[in-house]
């Protein structure tokens, strides 16, 4: 029989809470180029873009549903470098500690991440309008 593993609304709410605890002070970092294959493999050629900041409370409590919101991000004011944003890196406060990757775009296209734009121009300003991420609860597998 595969596997169907199914979480409770208190084990969703703990799981994300735990996650958004783990960027307290962390960074949000915008790259450039194809995602990693997992939040732990290292940068490549991949151009970093901008580097956002979490707040000292990275996001509020997680909803029953598992959405994490994430509070406001301050905006990077100096972006590093010109091209097209793809995805991001959440890190911990240390700077070096991947915490997970994601989608950053438009918000037409459905992204984790919502840039108000994706063209990102060297020492431009980047900011994100909207941030959250959804911790499953139902997985399944062999």
């Amino acid at each position: 029989m595969a596997k169907a593993t199914t979480l409770s609304n208190a084990a969703v709410q703990a799981e994300g809470d735990a996650l958004a605890a783990l960027l307290n002070n962390g960074y949000l970092r915008i790259y450039s180029g194809s995602q990693p294959a997992t939040a732990d493999t290292a940068i490549g050629a991949q151009v970093l873009l901008a580097e956002l900041r979490f707040g000292a409370t990275a996001a509020g409590a997680t909803s029953t549903g598992g959405v994490i919101t994430f509070n406001a991000i301050t905006s990077d004011t100096d972006a590093k470098a010109t091209n097209t944003a793809a995805w991001f890196r959440a890190l911990k406060s240390d700077g070096s500690t991947g915490v997970f990757d994601g989608t950053a775009d438009v918000s037409g296209n459905s992204p984790n991440l919502v840039l108000s734009t994706t063209s990102i121009v060297q020492h431009a300003t980047v900011s994100c309008s909207s941030f959250t991420h959804t911790i499953a609860k139902t997985t399944s597998g062999s």
